[in-house]
């Protein structure tokens, strides 16, 4: 078992408010996606509210919504998010997000155990933004090998794009 799990941060800017009709589908959609996450080979935990979702959580500004969750490997989480239902909202999402100018998105390494925060996240984000990718944060085109795994993992593990888009 490894000493790390991959944390992933994901945001996206709303193209109407949450509880709009043009929203509508999105939201009816987030039960069974999260749903779907959590039974996914490798998944460890996600970021939610008592509503059991993240989109009340407003960090990064009232017109973005957060995903933070950890995986057991960088495959569990990229099987997730390309290889299972998730693949379909994801086609959706030019329906329901602007297309940011920035990363979004960003993986990073932490302890097993360790629950990252939202500032954790923005920060490794902002890291990601300023730096490209790196060691302390990256994405699925450019993966890094966790820590104790250095020799054993090649560094353009999962390239390519995303197939939704």
């Amino acid at each position: 078992m490894s000493k790390y799990q991959i944390a992933q941060l994901n945001i996206a800017t709303l193209m109407a408010p949450i509880d709009s009709p043009q929203l509508s589908d999105f939201v009816e959609n987030l039960d069974r996606i999260n749903a779907l996450a959590e039974d996914s080979p490798g998944f460890v935990w996600r970021l939610q509210t008592e509503e059991g979702d993240a989109t009340g959580i407003d960090y990064f500004g009232s017109d973005k919504i957060v995903n933070l969750s950890l995986w057991d490997s960088i495959e569990a989480l990229h099987n997730y998010v390309y290889r299972s239902a998730h693949v379909e909202i994801m086609r959706r999402k030019k329906e329901w997000f602007h297309k940011m100018g920035e990363a979004y998105m960003v993986l990073w390494w932490v302890p097993a155990g360790h629950i990252p925060s939202v500032e954790e996240a923005a920060r490794k984000l902002n890291i990601l933004r300023e730096h490209g990718p790196t060691a302390e944060a990256f994405t699925f085109k450019k993966a890094f090998p966790a820590p104790s795994e250095l020799a054993s993992v090649p560094t353009d593990t999962l390239g390519g794009e995303c197939p939704a888009t």
